[in-house]
C-alpha cells in the first residue's frame, strides 16, 4: 500500500463504498428496493465514520489498560451498548475459545502419543 496516509484513506473509502453498494443491490433485489446513488454514499460516509470511532475507542481502551494491543475484551466493551451486536460478539468470543482448546487437546494429544512411541522404541 501507499505511505501517504490520504491516498490510503481514500482507497479504504473506496472499499468501504464499493462493499455498502454490493450490500444495498443484494438487500435490494431481496425486498425489491432500489437504492439512489445518494443513499448508499450516504450510508458509506455514515459506516466510514462509525468505523472511525470504533477504531480510535478500541485504541483508546487498549491504551487505558495499558496495553499496546486490541483484545476481545477491548471489542466487547466497545459492543456493550447494543444488546444483539454484544451478544454475537460474546457468542464467537465463545466459539473460538472452544476451538483453540480443542486444537491445544489435539496437539497435545499427538505429543503425548509422539513420546510414548520413542519410549517404547527406547
Amino acid at each position: 500500500m501507499s505511505s501517504d496516509p490520504n491516498e490510503t484513506r481514500q482507497r479504504l473509502k473506496a472499499a468501504v463504498h464499493y462493499t455498502v453498494g454490493r450490500l444495498c443491490q443484494k438487500t435490494g433485489q431481496d425486498l425489491r428496493v432500489e437504492f439512489s446513488r445518494q443513499v448508499i454514499a450516504a450510508i458509506t460516509e455514515t459506516t466510514y465514520r462509525q468505523c472511525d470511532i470504533f477504531a480510535k475507542d478500541l485504541e483508546a481502551f487498549a491504551r487505558h489498560a495499558k496495553r499496546s494491543t486490541v483484545s476481545v475484551e477491548d471489542v466487547k466493551l466497545l459492543a456493550r451498548r447494543s444488546k444483539a451486536l454484544s451478544n454475537y460478539i460474546q457468542n464467537k468470543s465463545e466459539e473460538l475459545t472452544q476451538e483453540q482448546k480443542e486444537l491445544k487437546k489435539k496437539s497435545t494429544g499427538k505429543r503425548k502419543s509422539k513420546d510414548i512411541e520413542e519410549e517404547s522404541r527406547e
